[in-house]
């Protein structure tokens, strides 16, 4: 089994700023449904006592899930780069952790939302042949991302694997 490469915990969490990031999503996506409830409550009377329980309950199980998820996903989401493999382990309830052996990257993205740049954060995609699609990386600095797949690139153009 030598020179084969093991699946095991990634080293590095992603920005402290990502619980941040993650708890403002929420908070936009819990002020949104509660906004929408609301305008139909006002529009149509006869559904108003229902319409009200729903942004009661969106909220009650809103509010909790948007300060919860954020910090556990801050303790659970890790990634790692090596001469060998890109790991990842991310997830909320269901947790799953990837190897990406450099040999087969196909190719590397950054990509930065409006919520993400306002945070100074970004996303790195690694694409590879894997049927259980690309292995993204959320919630690094910008510049760590930069970084990452500046090294990416280079690593992989170096290591001409199958990438199949």
């Amino acid at each position: 089994m030598e020179g084969q490469i093991r699946l095991r915990p990634p080293r590095h969490r992603v920005d402290p700023r990502a619980v941040r990031y993650w708890m403002t999503g929420e908070a936009i996506s819990n002020v949104v449904v509660a906004a929408v409830l609301g305008v139909l409550a006002w529009l149509i009377e006869p559904a108003r006592p229902w319409l009200l329980l729903a942004v009661g309950v969106a909220l009650l199980v809103g509010v909790p899930y948007m300060i919860v998820m954020p910090l556990w996903r801050y303790r659970v989401h890790r990634w790692e780069v090596t001469d060998e493999a890109v790991y990842t382990r991310t997830g909320w309830l269901w947790q799953e952790w990837r190897i990406a052996p450099m040999s087969r990257i196909q190719t590397v993205d950054t990509a930065r939302g409006p919520l993400e740049q306002a945070f100074r954060l970004s996303s790195v995609t690694v694409t590879t042949a894997s049927a259980a699609g690309p292995l993204k990386i959320k919630g690094l600095d910008h510049e760590v991302a930069a970084d990452l797949a500046q090294k990416l690139t280079e690593v992989t153009q170096a290591n001409r694997g199958d990438a199949t």
